[in-house]
């Protein structure tokens, strides 16, 4: 068949008279309501006696569930295998999916269907494809449609191509979606189901020349694919050998029982080679010694934003959306498209008026007219609301595109769909908290004082440690460790998945969490794992498991040595103790063991600390501020002398002093003591002159400054505030010499530049202005700079205390305490 046979067989209008007899092979596009439209029509036309679909054969008795009136598309066949759960595959299905359509009328009929494919079994078990071809993990979920993911031919790009379009999406919207079974145009969605399509006899009736023209799409696109075939051959898929010759013992088994009144619904790249004569014996030939696995299966909800194809599923479309808008609607698809646009729009405070609406329908009319398309698509639609509803705007058609022509719709499936015990008791969870799955991305404030906010974060913290990433956790109005949680939320269909293979843990989502985390603690060799998995148990409460991850703690903290991996521990130590005060948990052995790090870490700190170089110095600092914020945590408020707060503050005088100590954490000690209260500001001084006395090098003056004012710890409001140290900065940094001032000026502005810009303007005038001469005031010599006084003014901040006090929810201060 030439290239024109080809594109005049798939020009639109033109019709052709296919064979009164079975069986009829109705080749479609995955995920394509025309092809659905074109389906239902041939179904009704030709009323076969069975029906066999492109499909895994372990799902045939999963196939009444789609009668259910619970169940809503999209979703979808999941395949995976029983003692590795992680190979799975999905056969996804929406409303507008052909087989779909073909199962639901069969189910509605009393008329048998069968999946014909690859058994699951089979395609499971056999070698992982090459990147270029469809996947079979959650990140490429197959469906078998390499009709449309073939990596030799694009058979809908070359159809379109020989047809002069440049883009197949729109060629084969021209030639399908919007064109009813009969080659006319098509201004409606779906045919209703009483009625039947033009030409075809209705439904009841033995249908004259039965499937006439309802059969003509079908058997144009089964001549250009078998001219496709003929000229690229199999289209490089090496499996499809073996599926294709699975399912024609299929339907030669189908036609012994049912004889040739059998309609099959499959890919349409698939059509010639079950059309071809071939033998049984050569069929078999090619299905023998294949592996094989057990599996299970089962309907899972699926989502639209999931049918798509940026998704990376193999046989996605651009607009799933779109594409289900164009089957479900009864008439007048683009007034009706425009209207959801504007709803939508209108939702997010844009102003979009009934004028609008009616100005974008005749806008994508027109374009449709000039650019010679039966009827206005995704592409005139899209156009005209940009120009008309958004002003001429990507950023509110982004939305639409998000919201509505890719979508968020998520299916359902009754409970009665078979699932593993675990995702069972994750179902009865989620209800009786009212969790409901979404597909949207949401945030879910939690406040932990509530039984029911509580119990809903225990779930969510059992499903991370489970691995099943059903939600974050973000930064919200409450911090780390207090009453309150924040989450964001999404439900993904390969989270199905990933409870089935968290199944081998227990058949509660309490029990496998235990589970885990006990045999994680056996298996972690660092000690930062096994505090984080301590932190996880708490969060989650898992009272049963914490005894054994505490053991495991207690057994890696005596052995480890390394102070760093101490610093690192300590810290999810200390936030695993405050958690446990927040949920009422017994912490007293995470207390003896978080003491006992302490205690060590303060040892082995100062030793650590010298002959750095300065990744490791860095490095360093940061663990001494951990340290420093966890100790806070863990002070018990022991006699004065003898708590661990003392046995700290010790360690950073230490620092603080010791010339061998590297200069960014000797900085940073000082701040430390300073913000604390358990230095003098005097001392602090005297400490900063001595590190940027002349004799220091620059590098080691200026890794000091960053570690005593740099970082968020507010070093700019200090300079500020205390004009000695400012002053000493400044002397410094003049007297650098010029040759080394290069080396150092990078530090300084890191240093700096993380200043709020206030701070570094309030810091250059007070700089320009110059120092205060020796027992003068800074208001003697210019007024203050920036909003900030002369010195402190006890009777204005003694006005603002009872206000503090109100807003903290504290008692008034009594009078004489205050006096």
């Amino acid at each position: 068949m030439s290239g024109a046979a080809v594109a005049g067989a798939m020009t639109p209008g033109r019709t052709a008279t296919g064979p009164a007899a079975g069986p009829w092979l109705l080749g479609v596009r995955h995920h394509g309501p025309g092809s659905a439209r074109g389906v239902l029509a041939a179904l009704r036309a030709a009323r076969p006696a069975a029906v066999l679909i492109e499909g895994p054969p372990e799902g045939d008795a999963l196939l009444p569930l789609a009668a259910d009136p619970r169940m809503r598309p999209p979703v979808a066949l999941l395949a995976h295998a029983v003692d590795d759960p992680g190979r799975a595959s999905f056969w996804p299905m929406a409303a507008f999916s052909p087989e779909w359509v073909a199962i639901r009328w069969a189910l509605d009929h009393d008329v048998p269907v069968r999946f014909i494919d690859l058994p699951a079994a089979h395609s499971l078990a056999l070698k992982e494809p090459a990147p270029e071809e469809p996947g079979e993990g959650p990140e490429r979920a197959e469906h078998a449609q390499e009709e449309e993911v073939t990596p030799v031919v694009d058979p809908i790009r070359v159809l379109a191509e020989t047809a002069g379009y440049d883009d197949p999406e729109r060629w084969w919207e021209d030639v399908v979606e919007h064109r009813s079974p009969t080659g006319e145009r098509d201004d409606g969605g779906m045919p209703p189901e009483g009625a039947a399509p033009e030409g075809a006899a209705p439904e009841g009736a033995a249908p004259e020349g039965a499937p006439g023209d309802a059969l003509a799409p079908f058997v144009a696109l089964s001549e250009a694919m078998s001219a496709l075939r003929e000229a690229y051959g199999d289209g490089g898929q090496p499996r499809d050998a073996v599926r294709e010759a699975y399912m024609r013992i299929q339907l030669r088994t189908a036609r012994k029982e049912f004889g040739d009144d059998v309609a099959v619904v499959c890919g349409a790249w698939h059509v010639p080679a079950l059309a071809a004569r071939t033998t049984l014996a050569a069929d078999r030939a090619l299905l023998k010694g294949l592996p094989k696995v057990r599996t299970d299966l089962t309907w899972v909800p699926w989502t639209h934003r999931r049918l798509a194809r940026q998704s990376g599923y193999g046989a996605g479309i651009d607009s799933p959306g779109w594409y289900g808008h164009l089957f479900e609607a009864a008439d007048r698809p683009i007034e009706r498209w425009m209207t959801k646009v504007a709803g939508l729009l209108r939702g997010e405070d844009r102003s979009v008026s009934t004028a609008h609406v009616i100005e974008a329908v005749r806008l994508a009319e027109t374009l449709a007219a000039l650019r010679g398309r039966p009827l206005a698509g995704l592409g005139e639609t899209t156009d005209a609301v940009r120009a008309v509803m958004c002003e001429g705007s990507d950023v509110p058609l982004t939305l639409v595109r998000d919201r509505l022509i890719v979508g968020e719709s998520l299916g359902e499936v009754p409970d009665t769909a078979p699932a593993v015990p675990l995702q069972r008791d994750l179902t009865r969870s989620q209800r009786t908290l009212r969790l409901k799955p979404e597909a949207s991305e949401r945030e879910l404030d939690l406040d932990l004082r509530k039984e029911t906010d509580a119990a809903r974060s225990r779930l969510l913290h059992r499903l991370r440690l489970l691995d099943v990433g059903w939600g974050d956790p973000v930064a919200g109005r409450g911090s780390t460790g207090t009453f309150r949680e924040s989450w964001r939320l999404s439900w993904e269909p390969e989270l199905h998945i990933r409870v089935a293979e968290a199944g081998v843990w227990g058949t509660t989502v309490l029990t496998a969490a235990t589970a885990k985390a006990a045999s994680q603690a056996a298996a972690a060799t660092a000690l930062a794992e096994v505090t984080a998995l301590a932190e996880h148990c708490l969060l989650a409460e898992l009272p049963d498991a914490l005894p054994v991850v505490m053991k495991a703690l207690a057994d890696r903290a005596a052995l480890d040595a390394d102070v760093g991996h101490l610093a690192d521990a300590l810290p999810a130590l200390a936030r695993s103790l405050r958690y446990g005060d927040v949920r009422s948990t017994d912490t007293a052995a995470l207390t003896e063991v978080a003491a006992g790090l302490a205690e060590r870490i303060c040892v082995g700190l100062p030793p650590a600390c010298t002959g750095l170089d300065p990744d490791g110095a860095e490095t360093l600092r940061g663990r001494v501020e951990a340290v420093h914020g966890a100790i806070g945590l863990l002070d018990t408020g022991a006699e004065p002398g003898t708590g661990l707060r003392e046995r700290w503050d010790a360690v950073l005088h230490k620092l603080a002093a010791r010339d061998t100590v590297a200069g960014i954490i000797r900085g940073r000690a000082t701040r430390l003591l300073l913000d604390e209260g358990r230095l003098p500001e005097d001392e602090a001084a005297r400490l900063m002159g001595l590190a940027l006395s002349p004799g220091t090098p620059p590098a080691d003056a200026a890794a000091w400054i960053e570690g005593f004012v740099g970082g968020t710890s507010g070093g700019g409001m200090l300079l500020v505030h205390d004009e000695r140290l400012l002053g000493l900065v400044d002397a410094w940094l003049t007297g650098v010499p010029a040759d080394r001032f290069t080396g150092v000026l990078p530090l300084l502005r890191r240093t700096f530049s993380a200043y709020e810009p206030g701070v570094r303007r309030t810091l250059g005038e007070l700089v320009r202005r110059g120092p205060v001469p020796e027992g003068a005031r800074r208001d003697d010599a210019a007024p203050a700079t920036g909003g900030f006084g002369p010195g402190l003014d006890r009777a204005r901040a003694d006005a603002v205390e009872p206000v503090l006090r109100l807003l903290l929810g504290r008692s008034p201060e009594p009078a004489e305490a205050a006096v």
